[in-house]
C-alpha cells in the first residue's frame, strides 16, 4: 500500500522544491507527494558526496527516477572543495556532530536561495527520510535557511513515518536502485568501515 501524506502541505502551496540526497531516500516520499497532488521540483545538491564517481551514480539514479515522472530536477554543481571548506576544523567531528550540521546548514540554504530565486516557496528535504541523520539539526539548517530567505517556508517533516520507510525498501527493490552503505562524504565513508 501507498503511504499517505502525514501532513498538509503550507496552505494554498501545491509547488515544493525537494532537497533531495539519492533516490533511495527519496523515491518513497516523491510518490507520497505526487500522491497528494504535489508535483517536487527536484533539488540535487550534495557538494559532500566523495569521491566524483559516488555524487555521479547518485545523481544518475536520481535523474532516472525523476524522469520517469516527468519531474525537473535540477543538478546544482559539484564543489566539494567548497564543502571541505564549509566543515574545515570539524573533520574529526562524530556522525551526527557538528561537521553534520554545518553541511546541512549548506545544503539547505542552498535550497532556500534556489526557492526564493525561482518562486517556490516551500522546500524540504530528503535527509529527513534518513534514521542515521538527526532530525533535530534537519529542521534547524532549514529554518535557518528559511529565515535567510524570508520568501521561502521550510516544512519540517519527518519522512520516515507513515509507511514511508517500508514504501522506500520495496521501491528499493522495485527500481533495483543502487543503494549505498555510507551517508556521501569521505568522513561517513570512513566510520562506515
Amino acid at each position: 500500500m501507498k503511504p499517505r501524506l502525514l501532513i498538509d502541505v503550507p496552505e494554498g502551496q501545491t509547488d515544493v522544491l525537494l532537497h533531495t540526497c539519492c533516490a533511495p531516500c527519496s523515491a518513497a516520499i516523491i510518490e507520497c507527494l505526487l500522491e497528494n497532488g504535489i508535483r517536487p521540483v527536484i533539488f540535487y545538491f550534495n557538494p559532500n558526496i566523495f569521491p566524483l564517481e559516488e555524487y555521479e551514480i547518485r545523481k544518475a539514479e536520481c535523474t532516472r527516477y525523476a524522469q520517469s515522472f516527468g519531474l525537473t530536477i535540477i543538478d546544482r554543481d559539484y564543489d566539494h572543495s567548497a564543502w571541505s571548506n564549509q566543515i574545515q576544523g570539524l573533520e574529526q567531528e562524530p556522525e551526527r556532530g557538528r561537521r553534520c550540521q554545518q553541511c546541512f546548514n549548506m545544503r539547505l540554504m542552498e535550497t532556500a536561495r534556489y526557492g526564493a530565486e525561482n518562486n517556490i516557496a516551500v522546500f524540504t528535504t530528503t535527509l529527513a527520510s534518513s534514521r542515521w541523520k538527526n532530525l533535530e539539526q534537519i529542521n534547524q539548517a532549514g529554518n535557518r535557511a528559511a529565515k535567510h530567505y524570508p520568501s521561502t517556508i521550510f516544512w519540517e517533516q519527518n519522512w520516515r513515518k507513515g509507511g514511508l520507510s517500508e514504501r522506500r525498501k520495496e521501491l528499493l527493490q522495485e527500481y533495483g536502485f543502487y543503494n549505498q552503505r555510507y551517508c556521501g562524504c569521505e568522513f561517513s565513508l570512513r566510520n562506515s568501515k
